[in-house]
């Protein structure tokens, strides 16, 4: 296996948008929210083992999240643990990451992924991974991979490629020609009837080299914090010399602040099938045995009439949830919260959005 490659697994967020199941003190990442037996940060963990040596994968959080990553991945060498003082979004993550994995070795090649994505195909994924390292080893490049869309789902990022359909028949890498992030239903799918669209996957391959040109010319205002860089990561100096940068840090995506800018960009279509498991609507899409009423449910015990298209969600497996005449609704029940609100996407994350309110603190 390559030395050369590594694996950055992105575990910071707080997946606020999958509450109350996912909180603040255990975001979706270090749950089995798919019901897959693991958490979904060791899944990607597990997943990575195939095609990246085990001394190659990083782990980057936030330090209240340290015990966590270590119970799930109880064998991780603490110097491939890289803690945060504060969610920055992933353009700060992915600097610090670029920057230790490019002192500790300058032809290191970086795969980024987040912790709690699903994949359905592991075979496939190895594959794309594979091909996708392959080319940016031999090209100045940033590459995203890209997922073929399947419905006009606003909640995701939207990558258009160059040369249209025909470019699409060939395989292999494709030049990216613009970025869209989140647009509304209507427009989603006018991307998805050109056929020229992808899904941005958020799993991106690149060489810290490159990665960090680019974060400089494009990111002048976080890679300027991490000035110095050369002579505290990987030293004593480190924890405190991240606790100044960070104090001072912007928060930004990798995809506003680097990808949407640069002329680097190219995609590789993926075919492993794929989800972000990011909101209760898109976990009821894509998991899950449905009853003949098209309701799905974790708990043993169910009662339902006149109900359809139901997500109930229950974090005490033998408890009875009854439910009468829902229809697209989700029903969550934790034992510090109970959630039952339409499953739309947005009008959930409006609601839910109130918790940022004095009061709820101790339920966020």
């Amino acid at each position: 296996m390559d030395n050369n490659r590594y694996c950055v697994i992105m575990a910071g967020g707080n997946g606020s948008r999958l509450w109350p199941a996912s909180t603040t003190a255990c975001p979706k990442q270090f749950m089995d929210i798919a019901d897959t037996g693991r958490t979904s940060l060791r899944n990607t963990y597990d997943r990575f083992l195939s095609v990246i040596p085990q001394d190659n994968i990083i782990v980057v959080t936030v330090q209240k999240y340290r015990d966590l990553v270590m119970r799930d991945i109880p064998e991780l060498k603490r110097e491939n643990l890289l803690l945060e003082p504060y969610a920055r979004d992933t353009g700060p993550c992915i600097a610090y990451a670029a920057y230790t994995l490019f002192r500790r070795n300058p032809e290191a090649t970086m795969v980024v992924t987040p912790a709690d994505h699903l994949i359905f195909d592991e075979d496939k994924f190895r594959e794309a991974i594979d091909k996708a390292v392959e080319f940016v080893s031999e090209n100045d490049v940033l590459m995203t991979l890209g997922i073929t869309p399947t419905r006009p789902d606003p909640n995701f990022g939207y990558i258009q490629v160059t040369g249209g359909n025909a470019a699409l028949q060939k395989a292999g890498a494709i030049k990216v020609k613009t970025f869209t992030e989140k647009p509304d239903v209507s427009l989603a799918k006018v991307f998805i009837d050109s056929g020229e669209f992808f899904w941005n996957s958020g799993i991106f391959v690149w060489t810290a080299g490159t990665i960090i040109k680019e974060m400089e010319k494009h990111m002048p205002e976080v890679t300027r914090v991490f000035g110095g860089w050369e002579h505290a990561i990987g030293t004593a100096m480190e924890d405190d010399f991240i606790g100044r940068a960070y104090t001072d840090c912007i928060k930004i995506s990798i995809d506003y602040g680097v990808m949407e800018k640069t002329d680097k960009a190219w995609l590789y279509p993926a075919g492993f099938g794929w989800s972000d498991v990011g909101t209760w609507e898109s976990l009821y899409t894509c998991i899950g045995e449905k009853d003949r009423n098209g309701n799905i449910y974790n708990t043993a015990k169910i009662l339902t009439e006149d109900s359809r298209d139901v997500v109930v969600y229950s974090d005490t497996y033998d408890k009875l949830v009854a439910v009468k005449g829902l229809e697209n609704y989700v029903v969550i029940d934790t034992g510090r919260a109970l959630l039952i609100c339409p499953k739309d996407d947005r009008k959930l994350k409006e609601f839910t959005a109130r918790l940022s309110m004095p009061g709820f603190e101790n339920y966020r």
